[in-house]
């Protein structure tokens, strides 16, 4: 069998194209859930506790000088990679919730 047809069977076998579509669909989704965290979320919440833009909270350990620029911890964007990691995972912890009552239902 050559490489290429082997090639062909393997990526029109269903778990080959399921798979390229997870994919796709998690990227699309990571977008929106970054957009819902920095668009939607973030901005009341700063807005709550003081008018805060979580952006732009950082730690500057060194100052920006002519031939370098600042040094700096950006812990609001860290925070904001959090909330978005949870989202993904509860996300996905709901998806695989699901399947799995879809499977104990059928067998």
């Amino acid at each position: 069998m050559s490489i290429v047809k082997e090639f062909r069977e393997f990526a029109v076998k269903g778990n080959a194209v399921d798979m390229a579509v997870g994919i796709i669909i998690g990227a699309a989704f990571g977008k929106i859930v970054s957009s819902l965290v920095s668009d939607v979320i973030m901005p009341p919440v700063g807005l709550l506790i003081g008018g805060v833009d979580f952006k732009n909270l950082k730690l500057i350990l060194k100052a920006a000088t002519v031939d370098a620029p600042e040094v700096a911890l950006n812990y609001g964007l860290f925070i904001n990679n959090v909330i978005d990691f949870l989202i993904v995972a509860f996300a996905i912890f709901l998806v695989v919730k699901g399947v799995n009552s879809l499977k104990k239902t059928k067998g």
